[in-house]
């Protein structure tokens, strides 16, 4: 439910008066002008509509952010000062806050020692009649009725009013005794003072009975009530059942004034999310209406930021444009976010000129931006490093190596106001040309470790649902408590290389979760919580258009890059227009990079790669030295590699032709069981076929050296 609403506030109690926010109005004020209402120093939006609610009848669950803090009465105020706050402002004579940790508290001073008088059944001058009168002294539960004075005469006893008798001297004990008698039996029809209520059970069978009078305005609020009830137990289910009894059953207390007839003693329940709660808790009863307390929105904002300009660093030096564009860069924050931001601002100095390089010192809440922390010759010498991975890719290697080095010098043409992606490319190209062989290249490069990456197999996201994978399902839906797949991997790790494979496998619908991410450089999880990608470096793979290879290459007995490059480009292209996306394929258009084919100089240099990884293999499990017989083994794999139908698959076919090579390796191995520190040479005969060899060129030199 939106917090969005419309109201007027009058200027009766506030900040000046020192105390206690002012009535909000209904819609439009008395005279209905029906105005919009933006945030103001007395009530956060989300209390306005609370108390539309509770005007309506209706009692209340709060849900969200139940933990932040906001602007209440000109001061930041928690929600329990503000909720407490506002239902004292709309008369409760007593405001009880019940939590699994404190029990049953009173947040406001007084009204515990009314409460007691309430479930005791006393009364106190506060005590109304039913036309609105205070009683000065009450009316007791069960004694007798005051005299015109306002005191209760002593009970007569069973001896003569007037006294005993003269000359009857046991008039007087009888008269004694039967006082004692009647003392006696009022003492036990009056209830006994206990203590107040602890469990949860006693605290919400008191409530009911006490929401259920109309002799006063009581209001009680259940905060983590989910957790002291968790779902799939027998008595959470009856909890469940008597809260609501006890927020249905409520009634209109006699005493209540002003322009809401219908409001009800309030039974409000706070917890952090609404899915926690059993669905027809709130689903099945048009009195119960759930209420979402979201992050502040730009009013509210602006509201917390001119208050807080003068604590930031470089405050005396801001403009109205400063504090603007710090309102638009702090969308999705929290109030214990703004407010530390001022903090921040000093701890890193960041001035409030500088709203981007501010948030993005605050949300990394590191001491050094980590792409200055990379190796300058090694960032200098990107594109060699690369070159030596993935073997005929030039076009792509100098691409990335351009995009590390343009993030590791940090100069560009400005921002939008949040951070976008330090890089942002899309890779297409034939089958098994190395795309994704360069990511975990990059990550090598850039972490040490060629598996520091996270990869997403986007043909797993087929289905229009699986978009909850990637940001977390939405309140009230299973998993959304643990976030989404995406999300959750950046904001542990800002500093990542991403790798989203074949994303035209996946649903349009998954494909605008990228739209935000590629613009403004952020994605809300289903829990409200953003995660940031200025510091991510983003991958995406396609194979679109990769099918209609071999039939050009059937066609003409030579593909050139720039015939290659305009048949990928227009694939692509076309394929986002199919989808409906075309402005996903907009914004990615900058970063795509097309690969080439593999060229027959480049089969043998693949092919020893594979033969060198195969040899290590050998040599680190049994010991034993693996050459290959390059003069046999080049010319065969070129040859078979010149069929179109075999280029179409790039280096995964060199690997499938290399397999023959393998099987002759494991049988020589199981049959002959050669010597740890001996040597084995494996080529090709005239029919193709693979031998393996014992080789006397010498002994094995020990582990840590490959011989060729």
């Amino acid at each position: 439910m939106s917090t969005v609403g419309w109201a007027k506030q009058s200027d009766e109690g506030g900040a000046g008066g020192g105390g206690r926010p002012a009535r909000t109005e209904p819609p439009g004020g008395p005279a209905g002008d029906g105005q919009p209402v933006v945030a103001d120093g007395m009530m956060p939006l989300w209390a306005v509509s609370l108390d539309w609610e509770l005007r309506r009848g209706r009692q209340v669950i709060l849900n969200g952010q139940i933990r932040d803090r906001w602007w209440f009465a000109d001061r930041p105020a928690s929600f329990r000062e503000v909720v407490a706050g506002l239902l004292e402002a709309r008369g409760a004579e007593v405001v009880g806050w019940w939590d699994p940790v404190g029990g049953l508290t009173f947040p406001l001073p007084g009204h515990a020692e009314r409460f007691d008088e309430l479930r005791e059944g006393r009364s106190s001058g506060r005590a109304q009649t039913p036309g609105g009168a205070a009683t000065p002294g009450g009316a007791s539960g069960t004694g007798t009725p005051p005299d015109a004075a306002g005191t209760r005469p002593p009970p007569q006893g069973r001896g003569d009013a007037e006294g005993p008798l003269d000359g009857a001297p046991d008039a007087s004990a009888r008269a004694r005794r039967g006082d004692e008698r009647d003392r006696g039996r009022e003492r036990l029809l009056t209830p006994r003072q206990s203590g107040r209520p602890r469990s949860f059970e006693d605290v919400v069978a008191t409530v009911h009975r006490l929401v259920a009078l109309p002799d006063a305005a009581v209001a009680f609020v259940f905060e983590d009530v989910d957790h002291h009830l968790p779902p799939g137990r027998p008595e959470s289910h009856l909890g469940y059942l008597r809260l609501r009894a006890a927020m249905t059953d409520a009634v209109t207390p006699r005493s209540a004034a002003g322009p809401a007839p219908h409001a009800r003693n309030a039974v409000l329940c706070a917890v952090g999310d609404v899915g926690r709660l059993p669905g027809w808790f709130h689903l099945e009863d048009p009195r119960v209406a759930a209420l979402h307390i979201g992050p502040p929105d730009p009013s509210e904002r602006r509201l917390w930021l001119t208050w807080l300009l003068r604590t930031f660093n470089g405050a005396h030096e801001s403009s109205r444009a400063d504090l603007e564009a710090l309102v638009g860069a702090t969308d999705g924050m929290l109030g214990w976010d703004i407010d530390s931001l001022a903090r921040t601002s000093w701890m890193r100095n960041a001035p409030v000129g500088k709203p981007d390089k501010l948030l993005e010192l605050h949300r990394l809440n590191v001491s050094v931006d980590p792409w200055t922390q990379l190796d300058r010759e090694t960032v200098a010498g990107a594109a060699g490093a690369l070159g030596s991975r993935v073997v005929g890719q030039s076009v792509a290697v100098n691409a990335v190596a351009s995009a590390l080095q343009s993030a590791f010098v940090g100069v560009d043409f400005g921002s939008s106001g949040t951070a976008r992606p330090r890089g942002a490319f899309f890779f297409v190209g034939p089958t098994g040309v190395g795309k994704t062989e360069l990511a975990k290249s990059v990550a090598e490069l850039m972490f040490g470790d060629q598996s520091a990456y996270a990869r997403f197999d986007m043909s797993e996201y087929q289905q229009e649902h699986a978009a909850e994978r990637l940001a977390g399902a939405p309140p009230g839906y299973i998993g959304h408590e643990q976030g989404g797949e995406l999300t959750r991997r950046v904001q542990e790790r800002p500093f990542s290389v991403l790798l989203f494979d074949e994303i035209e496998k996946a649903h349009p619908k998954v494909l605008d979760k990228f739209l935000q991410i590629l613009e403004d450089g952020r994605l809300t999880d289903g829990r409200g919580q953003t995660a940031y990608f200025s510091q991510c470096l983003i991958i995406f793979t396609s194979n679109t258009g990769a099918d209609q290879v071999r039939s050009l290459l059937e066609e003409r007995d030579r593909l050139s890059y720039p015939q290659l490059e305009a048949h990928f480009t227009r694939a692509v292209e076309e394929k986002f227009r199919q989808i409906g996306r075309p402005e996903i394929y907009g914004r990615l258009k900058p970063g795509v990079v097309v690969f080439d084919m593999l060229r027959p100089e480049h089969v043998a240099r693949i092919a020893d790669r594979l033969l060198g990884e195969l040899a290590e293999s050998v040599r680190e499990r049994h010991r034993v030295e693996l050459v290959p017989d390059t003069d046999t083994l080049h010319p065969w794999i070129t040859e078979r590699m010149s069929d179109p139908a075999h280029q179409a698959y790039g280096g995964r076919q060199i690997r499938n032709e290399l397999e023959l090579v393998r099987a002759a390796v494991v049988g020589h191995l199981l049959v002959n069981r050669p010597e740890p520190g001996s040597r084995i040479r494996v080529g090709l005969g005239a029919d193709s076929r693979p031998w393996v060899t014992a080789d006397g060129a010498g002994p094995f030199a020990g582990e840590g050296s490959v011989r060729s």
